[in-house]
């Protein structure tokens, strides 16, 4: 699940070398946080939310395929 956050964030900044992806959790439950660069904040977040709103969705999916539940949190840098 991890990989799949970095792919999707490093696809659609600018500034690919600035993703950072953390996974904290144990068990069935997984908390991820995602890090870009002050510049490409808006890029992942999108307008109302939405591109974020997408990630979650696709995370949410990649988590239940395993068995597991997931949450994306987009942390500022």
């Amino acid at each position: 699940m991890k990989d799949l956050i970095e792919f999707i964030a490093k696809s659609l900044v600018e500034h690919p070398e600035d993703v950072q992806v953390s996974e904290v959790g144990n068990g069935s439950r997984v908390r991820i946080e995602l890090s870009v660069s002050r510049d490409d904040m808006g890029r992942v977040i999108g307008k109302g939310g939405k591109v974020a709103n997408s990630i979650r969705t696709l995370l949410r999916v990649a988590a239940e395929r395993e068995g597991k539940q997931a949450a994306l949190d987009v942390v500022e840098p």
